[in-house]
């Protein structure tokens, strides 16, 4: 017979310990990203005095690009230039779960073809209070 107890108190100390690795490897590489940005802006400030896109040294080549994200303040124009266009490459492809699954319950005779789902059970472990 399974002791449920035991599992469920593995369980529980191997997600503390998860959880103790992940604060320390998310102050660490904290840490790292801090002091690489540092560097990377004295690198750019350094392409920037230069006028120049790169730069090589013995260990590396040091490269100045220019980066965009659009970020939509009204997606009602979005949409519309995305439909007059059918230019729904401009989305990325992915569903919101939790949408498509209200969508489908209210509208049970909408399922698209080609829709998979993933279903499967799940469990969850609650640690329990000390006065319960």
């Amino acid at each position: 017979m399974i002791d449920m107890d035991d599992l469920s108190q593995q369980y529980l100390r191997l997600r503390q310990k998860r959880e103790l690795l992940k604060e320390r490897f998310l102050s660490e590489d904290g840490e790292l990203e801090k002091a690489m940005a540092e560097i990377e802006a004295q690198l750019l400030d350094t392409l920037n005095e230069a006028n120049s896109n790169s730069m090589s040294t013995n260990s590396a080549v040091i490269m100045r690009s220019v980066r965009r994200r659009y970020m939509p303040t009204n997606w009602d124009a979005v949409y519309k230039l995305i439909d007059k266009h059918k230019a729904y490459a401009l989305l990325e492809k992915r569903v919101h779960n939790g949408n498509m699954k209200d969508f489908l319950e209210e509208h049970p005779d909408e399922y698209p073809a080609g829709l998979n789902v993933d279903s499967r059970y799940a469990v969850t472990v609650r640690r329990k209070n000390q006065g319960e």
